[in-house]
């Protein structure tokens, strides 16, 4: 048997997450059966599930990247330390949805709407996946703790209200970045003029 480097191993797996990805986008976690995806990548079943044990890790690996590039920008802004503004966050929130197309593990480019319909289907399926839901909610406390952290520094420096609670304004922050992300897949809220729109809206509504 030939041997796999890790950097094939590494791009292979690639491959078929970007194919899974391409399945659920078009048909939905449940209409996508493994052998639709291992098709859709040009491999045999077995060869999937060498990489991903059952369904729902592929699910799980889908869902995880699509978040992460849609909180990307975010995380990268308060990671860097410096004290931001409700403007600030409202860009970051929306950058995804209109900036470059993203990258995967691959760096092959992705279908932002590909991405993001992921996305959408995702919170659905917490609904459904308890280990996915568990799963999904320590990253989503982690990201509201920061987005708390990083209103109340804003608080203390003047570039944030003080009437604003921290915690609360951390989940209506999120709420605005979910709420544009279903807005935008549902009904093609995709033009340059919309995002700018939706942004300066919500800084005057938040102000």
């Amino acid at each position: 048997m030939p041997y796999i480097t890790d950097a094939r191993r590494a791009a292979r797996r690639a491959e078929m997450i970007a194919a899974a990805r391409r399945c659920f986008a078009r048909d939905g976690f449940h209409q996508a059966s493994m052998p639709d995806i291992a098709a859709e990548a040009g491999l045999s079943a077995g060869a999937f599930y060498r990489y991903f044990p059952s369904k729902d890790d592929l699910v799980f690996e889908v869902a995880q990247q699509a978040f992460a590039t849609v909180f990307g920008p975010v995380d990268d802004l308060l990671a860097a330390g410096t004290t931001v503004t409700i403007a600030d966050l409202m860009e970051a929130i929306t950058r995804p949805a209109a900036g470059s197309p993203p990258t995967d593990a691959a760096g092959a480019p992705v279908p932002i709407d590909e991405m993001l319909r992921c996305v959408v289907q995702t919170w659905a399926e917490l609904l459904r996946s308890p280990a996915l839901y568990e799963r999904a909610r320590a990253a989503f406390e982690r990201r509201r703790t920061r987005l708390s952290e990083a209103l109340r520094h804003g608080i203390e420096t003047d570039t944030v209200p003080r009437g604003l609670d921290p915690d609360d304004g951390a989940g209506v922050l999120i709420a605005l970045l979910l709420g544009f992300l279903l807005e935008r897949v549902a009904f093609g809220l995709d033009d340059a003029r919309g995002t700018d729109g939706f942004v300066t809206a919500a800084r005057t509504l938040m102000s």
